[in-house]
């Protein structure tokens, strides 16, 4: 009995805090509305979402996202890995168009004390844009924040400054399956070739220092605009992909971007500068046209990531793209040697050299576009037109574009960009269905020609305004002994050559 009294008193002690709390508690409120019942989560996705996301992966479209009730794939907002490493490739390739492939194309040319300036022209310009992309100029290409504002009809947006937010996943307005910071440096390489292009014109008599301001202020005034203009989602020249665009044109690779822009500011350029010291009184031979053929080669291979690669996925595109960039460039080559066999009884390594870059500059607006027969007409067309203005119209008009950038890049690129509002067809690439079905065929030629107009304003307004203030403030040329002496030694204090072993 006591035992049970003394669980009775253990268990009504610790029942008091409960019924304490229960008597302390307030009278409970009047019920509330009932709320919303809260929303399922989505259902994970069905075999059929994966597949079809995996599908869309594979042709390089964009993935299906789901609605409501589903969530999007495993794989809908992530880099695809096949893509991603052809583009990181082709990145590299590019480059190496510059480096080495360019200086030492440009190197084999000038004479022997010159070497070393090509070189330390093109490696400086890699550095300096390098800095100006990582800063602006991927946002101020690629952005679109300036939209519906003044800015916006020159720049694209400030939202990607110092490529804040541009990480693995991918950016939809340029490529469903790319990471954006493999996209930010593929076209970071672009925009490194371009200015360095230009050192062709201005060679063996331009001061590294002027040479370095003057591309400072170019990628501001020429290039930034250009290739917003024409490949930004907003750009009032991508005919492509902006339905808005005030000019339907089409470039596939760089054809105005890139040769018009960089062609046609090197004869403005060198036009200002003057020629050599000597020039048409002494010969100014290249010191070795070996490098000359290392170079081209490289530029030639390099040349795959710049078109293909402009494909931004390994898909069928890209595949023409590269059938069409080869056909193109070997039918220039051989074109160019013919006309030297036909002219003057013997086909040089120099005219080789020079037809098969001619062709690889024809063919970039158009690699993405055209069919492999219009790309060996191209070709042909490569080979000649560039043929005539580097061996008849410099030496009739007399300006010293020391190694022919005005003859190919220009010339070549502005007859790529006519030739592929003629010859591009949505057989080839449906995505000129997208925005200029009614005119691909038939008005594309004169959109064509209205971004061929606007970039030579662009590029020749800039470089006269920069070439006269960089003139004015420190001098765009060393002082003849300095010149004659020869770059390496006067600029770099460095000789490409030592004679004394």
């Amino acid at each position: 009995m006591n035992s049970l009294l003394r669980t009775l008193t253990i268990l009504a002690l610790a029942a008091v805090p409960y019924l304490s709390s229960a008597q302390n508690a307030p009278a409970p409120a009047a019920e509330p509305a009932k709320a919303e019942a809260p929303k399922a989560a989505p259902a994970a996705p069905a075999l059929d979402q994966r597949v079809a996301d995996l599908e869309a992966y594979v042709n390089n479209v964009g993935p299906k996202a789901g609605d409501d009730k589903v969530t999007a794939g495993p794989i809908a907002a992530s880099a695809g890995p096949g893509h991603n490493a052809f583009i990181m490739i082709c990145a590299a390739l590019v480059l190496f168009m510059t480096l080495p492939g360019l200086f030492l194309f440009y190197g084999g040319l000038v004479r022997s004390k010159n070497i070393l300036s090509v070189a330390a022209q093109c490696f400086g310009l890699a550095g300096m844009v390098a800095i100006l992309w990582w800063a602006v100029g991927y946002s101020l290409v690629f952005g679109k924040s300036f939209d519906g504002t003044f800015l916006g009809k020159i720049f694209g947006g400030s939202e990607f400054f110092f490529l804040n937010g541009v990480g693995a996943a991918p950016n939809g307005d340029y490529a469903y399956w790319i990471s954006q910071n493999v996209f930010s440096m593929f076209q970071m390489m672009f925009a490194i070739i371009t200015p360095a292009l230009i050192v062709g014109a201005i060679a063996e008599r331009m001061k590294f220092s002027a040479v370095l301001l003057f591309m400072f202020g170019w990628m501001f005034l020429v290039y930034f605009p250009m290739a917003h203009h024409i490949w930004g989602i907003t750009g009032e020249m991508n005919g492509v992909w902006n339905a808005k665009a005030s000019i339907k044109a089409i470039d596939f690779a760089g054809g105005t971007v890139v040769h018009m822009t960089s062609g046609w500011s090197a004869l403005l350029l060198c036009i200002i500068l003057g020629p050599r010291i000597g020039f048409g009184k002494k010969a100014m031979t290249p010191h070795s046209m070996v490098l000359c053929a290392v170079g081209t080669g490289m530029l030639w291979v390099g040349w795959y990531g710049f078109n293909a690669g402009s494909a931004l996925a390994a898909d069928g595109v890209g595949a023409q793209a590269f059938m069409t960039t080869t056909l193109a460039a070997g039918v220039a080559a051989f074109t160019w040697g013919a006309l030297e066999w036909i002219l003057r009884k013997h086909a040089s390594i120099l005219g080789l050299c020079s037809g098969a870059v001619a062709g690889l500059v024809v063919i970039t607006p158009a690699a993405g576009f055209v069919t492999a027969s219009s790309a060996v007409l191209i070709g042909v067309l490569a080979g000649v037109i560039p043929f005539v203005a580097v061996v008849y119209m410099k030496s009739k008009l007399g300006y010293d574009d020391a190694l022919d950038t005005f003859g190919v890049h220009a010339v070549g690129g502005t007859l790529g960009a006519i030739l592929t509002g003629i010859y591009a067809t949505a057989d080839v690439n449906g995505n000129l269905n997208t925005n200029l079905k009614d005119i691909v065929g038939k008005t594309l030629l004169t959109e064509q020609f209205k971004a061929i107009a606007v970039t030579l304003i662009i590029s020749l307004v800039a470089t006269a305004i920069l070439a006269f203030l960089i003139k004015a403030v420190i001098g765009l040329r060393p002082t003849e002994e300095e010149e004659a002496r020869g770059l390496d030694i006067s600029d770099h204090g460095e000789e490409g050559y030592s004679h004394n072993a």
